[in-house]
């Protein structure tokens, strides 16, 4: 019997970069944590446990994590400090010899890390250079996850790992082979949100549409069973990539009662030359189907597109023919970011590089090109009724919520919307220009 007793009135310090995935697994440790009397410390309040949550999808992402793990040793000399996350699985022994860190724990034993910051703290492990990782090809263990931390929405984890093997990234070395719950545990968690009050999911994993390979199930499936969950009166499909993003769901997704019209595609360049090169599963031809069937069905859709810029290969010519077609598309937002060598990668093969100022200017181009996307997209809306999730603000600032299609919008604050769904005058921008200002119905406050 493991005696937990050695964290009751700890206070903890948490730190986390990267994807939504790696926000939801931090904020479930943080909810364990917190079951076994462990508190959040406040700013300028001393930790006795520092938990780092690395990414390691660009060399700017290893040195913010090392800089944060430099940061919280200095400012909480005696706390035990914890790295895990996909830079501790990639480099452990890096991340181990820095001082002040404790432990390092990979993918594969993720799922035991409040064991093992139990053994840790009370001295009882016998854990060698305190570093615990697995070779990548042994990373077996699904890890659930489905917590909201100090969000509205909850997001529920449905898959982990990647078969995938993009000439650019390191995400399979780092998570492994893709794994996945079953779908009735999945429901099951789904209930246990509604139980709690949520009204809305955010489904994420590191290729969601390759749901399955656990359990011989598919991601379709596991949309038709969520749907079915009463009390949960939204749903979003994080990122899906494109050649797995089905005609089937998107079809479920226009006539289903609780998913919303809201997709996420990684494109990563618009030129077909380019795509090859970074061996990517699709063509433009493809994308440009699955953005018109989205269209074609769901009008009112929001769609975010990923753009990588300035990968080896891609010359002037093929950037050209990216932008020319990322501009036709009827797309809402871009999630621009330029390429970033990694280490051990196939990119590092192709011979074109592409310097940083041109980099930097074409993610300017791009970044330029997703405002005027998102503004329209916005504009068309303006004197539309939506339905609005409102979210919690801090006192003195307006609160926000975010329509069915994901607009922003922004209203006064009162306590009484928080974690309400209601009908939304949607005017003009506001100040910022990053949201429309909302004009709730007179009886908004009746409860």
């Amino acid at each position: 019997m493991i005696d937990y007793s050695v964290l009751q009135g700890k206070k903890a310090a948490y730190f986390t970069l990267g994807c939504k995935l790696n926000f939801a697994e931090t904020s479930t440790i943080g909810e364990q944590l917190k079951g076994f009397g462990v508190s959040t410390a406040t700013d300028g309040e001393s930790a006795d446990l520092c938990l780092i949550n690395t990414c390691s999808v660009t060399e700017t992402a290893d040195h913010k994590c090392r800089q944060a793990i430099h940061k919280l040793v200095k400012e909480n000399p005696e706390a035990y400090v914890v790295v895990f996350g996909c830079y501790a699985q990639l480099q452990p022994q890096l991340l181990a010899d820095i001082p002040g860190v404790d432990l390092v724990v990979g993918a594969e034993h993720k799922g035991q890390l409040i064991e093992l910051i139990q053994e840790g703290m009370s001295g009882s492990g016998e854990l060698e250079a305190h570093r615990l990782t697995v070779a990548t090809a042994d990373i077996r263990t699904f890890v659930p996850s489905c917590s909201r931390g100090d969000r509205t929405r909850y997001f529920l984890k449905v898959q982990d790992g990647c078969n995938y093997y993009c000439t650019y990234c390191t995400i399979p070395k780092a998570r492994g082979r893709s794994r996945n719950g079953s779908i009735e545990s999945l429901v099951e968690q789904a209930r246990g949100v509604a139980a709690e009050g949520g009204r809305e999911i955010v489904i994420t994993g590191v290729n969601i549409g390759d749901f399955g390979h656990s359990t011989g199930e598919t991601f379709f499936d596991l949309v038709r069973a969520l749907d079915e969950v009463e009390g949960i009166e939204r749903y979003r499909i994080s990122s899906i990539e494109p050649n797995l993003l089905t005609d089937d769901i998107i079809e479920y997704v226009a006539r289903s009662r609780a998913f919303m019209p809201h997709f996420h595609i990684p494109l990563q360049s618009g030129s077909d030359e380019v795509l090859q090169l970074m061996r990517r599963r699709y063509d433009t031809s493809l994308f440009r189907r699955k953005i018109e069937r989205i269209k074609e069905l769901l009008p009112e859709a929001f769609i975010g597109v990923d753009v990588m810029t300035g990968c080896r290969g891609e010359r002037p010519e093929f950037f050209e023919a990216a932008y020319r077609f990322i501009e036709s598309l009827p797309v809402t937002q871009l999630h621009v970011f330029p390429y970033s060598e990694r280490p051990g990668t196939k990119a590092l093969d192709i011979d074109y590089v592409v310097p940083n100022e041109e980099k930097k200017e074409r993610s300017k181009r791009l970044l330029e090109l997703s405002a005027q996307k998102t503004h329209d997209f916005y504009a068309s809306f303006i004197g539309q009724e939506r339905p609005v999730l409102f979210e919690h603000a801090p006192k003195g600032r307006r609160m926000h919520g975010f329509t069915d299609n994901y607009i922003r919008v922004e209203v006064d604050n009162h306590p009484l919307l928080d974690g309400r769904i209601l009908p939304v005058m949607l005017g003009d921008f506001n100040r910022k220009g990053d949201a429309l200002v909302g004009q709730l119905p007179p009886d908004a406050m009746d409860v």
